[in-house]
């Protein structure tokens, strides 16, 4: 059962609310990199990704969704996949800091500039990001105030520290925060 405390990062709604961010900007092919692995956050950022396209009339376009090694070497190698479909991405949703990194430095080898020729947001945000040029937008977990709630959520588990309520079990879901940069 779900006998244990848990604080989730909500990877549906940030690939959703990148989905929105592009669109807005006038984006309507955005293309989605993710990890290969069988994780779920993968599994969620597209769900949240195909979700907004169909809510915004976009066609999800399998061609613009690609998935590679979780890292810098996968991204490096899936972007040009992309990037030659025959109705290429304006836009690109990386859901992973080293992936990003990979497929910013195919696009430039491909002569294609991000933050210029072709926008890029990534799913989640490291410090890596900021120091990129062009700096990335990202979608940023709040840190700190996870540590202090993960604290008490193991704390009001256990029941010598659970207060008057007793032992719970807290399970919760939290938004990740945008910081937009000069990627996209």
């Amino acid at each position: 059962g779900k006998s244990y405390p848990s604080l989730d990062l909500d990877f549906e709604k940030a690939g959703a609310e990148a989905v929105d961010r592009l669109v807005a900007r006038g984006h309507r092919r955005i293309a989605a990199i993710r990890p290969s692995l069988n994780l779920n956050f993968g599994y969620l950022f597209l769900a949240g990704y195909r979700k907004a396209l169909r809510r915004h009339g976009i066609e999800v376009d399998p061609g613009l969704i690609a998935d590679g090694f979780i890292n810098e070497a996968g991204g490096y190698k899936v972007t040009p996949e992309v990037m030659r479909s025959k109705d290429p991405p304006t836009a690109i949703i990386f859901n992973n800091d080293a992936m990003a990194l990979g497929g910013c430095k195919a696009l430039a080898e491909m002569g294609i500039k991000p933050g210029h020729d072709i926008a890029v947001i990534v799913i989640v945000d490291t410090p890596l990001c900021r120091y990129f040029s062009p700096a990335l937008t990202g979608f940023r977990p709040p840190l700190e105030p996870m540590g202090r709630r993960l604290a008490e959520m193991l704390l009001a588990s256990i029941p010598a520290f659970a207060g008057p309520e007793g032992a719970r079990i807290i399970r919760e879901v939290w938004p990740l925060e945008l910081i937009a940069r000069d990627s996209d």
